[in-house]
């Protein structure tokens, strides 16, 4: 008597979408993968919007194009090892902080918003700080300019379209010529600054963390505006863009 077997018919959608977004070079869209794969586009449209839901899947604000998530590259970490983003960057993150005395923090470009990763906080009495897995606006001061930074030219101006720029404070730049301006010297300078941009009192220097196949990433430091004064953040510039540039060197695949 033959052994009779369950099959998961939508599991193994999902898969074949899964792969087949991870072969893609730019990420697909609903309609696309129906029509690579041959399935019903509502079938793949409640396929990718559980995917999406668990951070399995992203999907780009503008494009609505679907590319691998966080969740499921963590997945693969924890099962095979082989992207450490904490013990890669935890070192140089801590050293960094030790030399310039401010919070440090490493995030990712997650969908219309970031997620920062770790942090490494400033022995400071008063500092600034937020726990990993905080979700900050997209394009808020250095941290938004560092992770366009890394985006084509065309990406950069849909995003900042699509997203908007909100005013956070007085300082914020809301004109978006000018925030792409300043996209760009970051991407010329390797990093971006934020004076007073998001927070009142608060400083920021971002560097972006140049990698493939994987989201953007960056570090940042943070500080009130009478710690991180001009004649140190001259200082801390060149520190951070050479942490940046470690932990990009550090990460193998």
């Amino acid at each position: 008597m033959k052994k009779s077997t369950y099959s998961a018919p939508s599991v193994k959608k999902a898969f074949k979408i899964l792969h087949t977004i991870a072969d893609s070079s730019s990420g697909l869209g609903v309609s696309d993968l129906a029509k690579q794969l041959r399935i019903g586009k509502s079938t793949v449209h409640g396929i990718t919007a559980s995917l999406e839901e668990l951070g399995v899947l992203v999907r780009d604000p503008v494009d609505k194009r679907y590319n691998v998530g966080y969740t499921l590259l963590e997945l693969g970490r924890k099962t095979y090892g082989k992207i450490e983003w904490r013990e890669i960057a935890r070192g140089p993150m801590e050293r960094l902080m030790e030399k310039i005395g401010e919070t440090i923090f490493l995030g990712i470009m997650n969908g219309d918003h970031i997620t920062i990763l770790d942090v490494v906080e400033s022995h400071n009495e008063m500092k600034i700080t937020s726990p990993p897995g905080t979700r900050l606006p997209l394009l808020a001061g250095a941290t938004g300019k560092a992770f366009l930074s890394l985006l084509d030219e065309k990406r950069t101006r849909e995003i900042i379209q699509k997203v908007g720029l909100i005013r956070f404070t007085s300082r914020s730049v809301a004109d978006p010529k000018k925030f792409f301006r300043e996209v760009e010297e970051a991407k010329e300078k390797g990093y971006a600054i934020d004076d007073e941009e998001y927070l009142v009192g608060v400083r920021a220097i971002a560097a972006p963390i140049q990698m493939s196949s994987l989201p953007p990433a960056a570090i940042w430091a943070v500080g009130f505006t009478s710690s991180l004064n001009d004649q140190k953040m001259e200082g801390v510039i060149p520190e951070i863009q050479k942490t940046a540039r470690e932990i990009s060197h550090s990460i193998k695949f």
